[in-house]
């Protein structure tokens, strides 16, 4: 039998914020909101890698174990980011006219344009 002392360590989570504020996760393109999205979605760890390849399993482990260690300031994240999202998409929506819009593009489909 072995006997293992284990004195303290520090786990360094896979996550980055770009230039941009948004949460990456293993360098990649993937966000942390999508890792716990997915996770309270109810995916596996095992489902999450599979579907995102570039990021580790072991990373999607270490993402969600972080998330469930600090629910209440990730969460207050991914409320941040929905208010963001939702006034972009306010924006754009005041500054591009939706109306017409499928009516425009079967027309042009049916002239040949692109």
């Amino acid at each position: 039998m072995v006997a293992t002392t284990f004195t303290d360590f520090t786990e360094i989570v896979p996550i980055k914020p770009n230039k941009d504020g948004v949460m990456l996760v293993s360098k990649t393109r993937v966000t942390l909101d999508t890792i716990v999205y997915a996770f309270n979605d109810g995916a596996t760890a095992e489902e999450i890698a599979h579907q995102y390849p570039s990021v580790p399993l072991a990373d999607v482990y270490s993402v969600i174990a972080y998330y469930l260690r600090n629910k209440r300031q990730v969460d207050l994240y991914l409320k941040r980011r929905e208010k963001a999202a939702r006034e972009i998409r306010k924006q754009n929506e005041a500054r591009f006219d939706q109306s017409g819009i499928r009516e425009r593009l079967l027309a042009r489909r049916k002239n040949g344009e692109k």
